[in-house]
């Protein structure tokens, strides 16, 4: 029995429908709505690059090895903005203190914030399905 070419196309289009419907029925794991100022992420943007913190830091997995990835780092339970701030003015053991500015300081949380909102990055926390797709795990 040949299989003629209009068979081979219906049988592709049915699968690329059953593929794409289940893509989009798949329910997306969102975190929650956090608000930032799209400026003042920009801006704090510019204070990340300034002050080379991805030679040290990571964002989504992507930068230095010396200090931890801070893509996630404003909703972890019992960090935030107060205990970035915190290491910010007084460094680590491995992290000098930048002496930034109020307005740079602030800038670069808002950075962080809008990061974080952007969601999860750690590809730790996810299983890779047989479809392609990924879901935490």
């Amino acid at each position: 029995m040949k299989l003629k070419p209009i068979h081979v196309f219906l049988f592709l289009s049915a699968l690329f429908l059953v593929y794409s419907f289940s893509i989009y029925l798949t329910p997306i794991n969102e975190k929650s709505k956090t608000s930032f100022d799209i400026k003042t992420a920009s801006e704090g943007r510019l204070v990340w690059q300034k002050y080379n913190c991805q030679s040290c830091h990571q964002l989504y997995g992507l930068g230095g090895y010396l200090g931890p990835d801070l893509t996630n780092i404003y909703s972890v339970k019992g960090k935030g903005e107060l205990w970035i701030k915190a290491l910010l003015k007084s460094g680590t053991t491995q992290m000098p203190s930048f002496h930034l500015t109020l307005e740079e300081e602030n800038k670069l949380i808002e950075f962080l914030k809008s990061t974080d909102a952007s969601g999860l990055a750690d590809p730790r926390q996810f299983n890779i399905k047989s479809n392609g797709m990924i879901e935490r795990k």
